[in-house]
């Protein structure tokens, strides 16, 4: 019988200060998230050199209450998990440091974590990956395709040319002055509202990439052609038609993958999986794919935590994926590749 693998994890990427316990990959033993969402929201978004201090004073006690749940101390752990990028890179210090100062008064090897792989990764929580796999990757910073052949092999078959979809919700939210997040009371409205105002879906050369910018601007010159034209807009009508054409946007991407390569399994992962119209999308017309299996994740591991990179890096520690005390964060980090 195989020894069980316990990690303690770490993620700092952006405005979340998170740690947690995970026992191979997929029991959460603690999973403590401390939010800077009311601080950034009365500034419109996320200030990076804010988010940093506030890091600096959370991440201790983060650490200390998730070993608390857990009911443990960091010498029990295999191993201490950390996200090494992409992110703020004045964030991602804070959570890299924290993780090098355990694991060297510990004695613990340290395990570097992309970001977006503990999004695909946090749905192990729900079920068994089973590859060839398509994930596809969504938040505020990103919006990918991915395709997986075996575990820790990220083929990148679709990215944004621009604004990923998370910022793009954003960015309209400003627009239709909601506050802070945006994607959420875009989300909320969107169900109070129809989807009439015809906005154009997105083209581009290759088919199989993303592109939001030119959605959001169509959104603003909508809003000005009403204003001109003495015309009353209904926020909630664009927030449905917004909506609507910047998901089948990103739907018509997954029906090409899922049609061009073999795969056996569909997960959702990031920020913007927890938007409930894409779920129900994903639900919808995942149907005409009876073959092929899907995971949508609990909405309590689509946005950033520590249990994730912990889900990713029992992964990477079997794959004897480690780091020496000099890593260093790197905000642009990309996906690995096969080990």
């Amino acid at each position: 019988m195989e020894k069980d693998v316990l990690l303690l994890a770490i993620e700092s990427s952006c405005d979340e200060t998170a740690c947690a316990v995970v026992r191979n990959g997929k029991e959460i033993l603690s999973n403590v998230v401390a939010s800077q969402i009311d601080v950034h929201t009365l500034y419109g978004g996320v200030v990076p050199e804010v988010a940093s201090r506030i890091h600096v004073e959370n991440i201790s006690v983060v650490i200390s209450e998730a070993l608390r749940q857990a009911g443990i101390s960091v010498a029990d752990v295999d191993g201490i998990a950390f996200t090494q990028g992409p992110g703020l890179i004045g964030s991602l210090h804070v959570g890299v440091l924290a993780a090098k100062t355990l694991a060297f008064a510990y004695h613990k090897p340290l395990i570097p974590v992309q970001h977006l792989t503990g999004h695909i990764y946090a749905n192990a929580f729900v079920g068994e990956l089973k590859f060839p796999l398509l994930a596809l990757v969504v938040s505020g910073g990103h919006t990918e395709l991915v395709l997986m052949k075996e575990d820790y092999d990220f083929n990148v078959i679709g990215t944004t040319m621009d604004d990923a979809v998370g910022e793009a919700y954003d960015k309209v939210g400003r627009v239709l002055n909601l506050p802070y997040p945006g994607g959420p009371k875009i989300d909320r409205l969107a169900r109070e509202g129809k989807p009439v105002y015809r906005l154009p879906k997105p083209k581009l050369e290759n088919e199989m990439n993303f592109s939001f910018s030119g959605l959001k601007s169509a959104v603003m010159q909508y809003i000005n052609r009403l204003e001109r034209n003495g015309e009353e807009l209904n926020v909630a009508d664009m927030c449905a038609s917004f909506q609507e054409t910047a998901l089948n946007s990103l739907w018509d991407r997954v029906e090409l993958a899922l049609k061009n390569n073999e795969v056996r399994q569909l997960v959702l992962a990031g920020g913007v999986a927890a938007n409930s119209r894409l779920r129900e999308i994903v639900e919808q017309r995942m149907k005409k794919h009876p073959d092929i299996e899907y995971i949508i994740p609990p909405l309590s591991c689509c946005t950033d935590n520590a249990a994730m990179i912990g889900a990713s890096g029992y992964i990477a520690y079997q794959k004897g994926i480690r780091a020496d005390y000099d890593v260093s964060a790197d905000a642009s980090l990309e996906m690995p590749g096969a080990y």
